[in-house]
């Protein structure tokens, strides 16, 4: 009896101790800018609850599937993209300078072989597959994280050095490759990547006669990508039909926009997902308007204004001016596609194929978002010991 009565009894752990054992856990592994962590987490969990809805005409269309199955695709992906997410926020942002060029080298040959050998869908030729997994990605997506790495290195070592035409001609000689090779199969890619270079030789303080010179080459390249590549017929027809306002999947988003009214439709009761051929992808942000409003609409578009000044920040938050410059890079190109998905939405642009960040159905195009974030968190962490660029 008195050995029952002195065996220590099992302590009972209270809500307050879980929750500051949880506190605890988050403070030790997700590190950075906490902010820009709430935010990936509501979009991702948003993207769930919208694939789901906005994939059932799909699986009718594939055979009257399950839209679990598109929903799961999805899911797996976005976890995937987490987990990447979080391992490249640990690593020192430092290292993303010693490879970038390296990645450049590799992301031309590849943009070749995808204008000769890529795989298409929905009408574009974007895609190479992986060998062997029954997956497909785009060099394009590959070529700008690299492109915009290796400008940060070549700005932030000249930050100190009076800007001449032998330096400056490097940097344009890179942005007019790759926008050419991209332009061949993807224009708004091009233009997309073009603008946020210049952004990032703006903010990296290139005087104005610079800055003029590299709009002009950025404009010489990516035109004559769009005419020597396989999408001027499809760049011409999509902005005539805009000017016309007869764009098929303009008019079906418009109508959903104005389904939602002011709090929408609800989850799951979206009526024009049935019209829309990309309600998952281009357009998911009419589908998002038509169940949850303009009100939802207006928050997913602070969400991600939100995300984009955080980015830009790091400039003012890091010691070194490569990782402030590479963050802001990475943001500002996230951020000009998901406004430029938006736009075409509600729009304003023609149509252009972007996804929207974190929210559309994806699969290795998600990865390559939660890269860039990862590294813009790792450039946000500011305890990392940084090496002399």
């Amino acid at each position: 009896m008195n050995n029952e009565m002195n065996t220590p009894q099992p302590q009972s752990t209270s809500p307050f101790d879980r929750w500051q054992s949880a506190k605890e856990w988050l403070r030790q592994n997700l590190k950075g800018d906490i902010v820009i962590w709430i935010i990936v987490a509501l979009l991702s969990l948003t993207s769930m609850l919208i694939v789901y809805s906005a994939t059932g005409t799909l699986a009718y269309q594939r055979g009257g599937g399950y839209p679990e199955s598109f929903l799961f695709k999805h899911a797996f992906f976005t976890g995937i993209g987490l987990l990447v997410m979080w391992a490249v926020h640990r690593i020192n942002y430092t290292y993303f300078s010693r490879l970038s060029r390296a990645a450049l080298l590799i992301s031309i040959p590849l943009l070749i072989l995808v204008k000769v050998a890529g795989v298409t869908i929905n009408g574009a030729t974007r895609w190479l597959a992986i060998p062997g997994t029954g997956l497909t990605f785009q060099p394009a997506d590959f070529a700008r994280l690299a492109l915009i790495a290796n400008l940060a290195a070549m700005l932030a070592k000249r930050q100190r050095v009076q800007y001449d035409w032998q330096i400056f001609g490097k940097m344009i000689l890179w942005v007019g490759i790759i926008c050419f090779f991209i332009a061949l199969t993807s224009t708004s890619t091009a233009v997309l990547l073009g603008f946020s270079c210049f952004l990032m030789l703006y903010i990296g303080r290139v005087p104005g006669k610079y800055l003029a010179v590299m709009v002009v080459s950025i404009g010489i390249a990516g035109a004559t990508g769009l005419v020597v590549g396989q999408r001027l017929d499809t760049a011409q027809g999509r902005i005539e039909r805009f000017l016309k306002r007869d764009e098929y999947q303009a008019k079906q988003g418009f109508i959903a926009i104005a389904n939602g009214g002011t709090l929408g439709q609800g989850l799951g009761k979206s009526h024009q997902r049935n019209y829309l051929t990309q309600a998952y992808s281009d357009f998911i942000y009419a589908i998002i308007i038509e169940e949850y409003g303009i009100i939802g609409g207006i928050i997913i578009m602070i969400l991600y204004a939100i995300l984009l000044v955080r980015g830009v920040q790091n400039i003012n938050e890091t010691n070194r001016a490569f990782g402030g410059l590479l963050s802001a890079g990475l943001m500002l190109s996230i951020g000009l596609q998901a406004f430029t998905n938006m736009a075409v939405a509600v729009g304003i642009f023609p149509v252009t194929g972007q996804p929207l960040p974190l929210l559309s159905m994806g699969g290795t195009s998600v990865l390559f978002t939660c890269i860039s974030l990862g590294i813009v968190l790792s450039v946000s962490r500011g305890d990392i010991e940084e090496t002399n660029l």
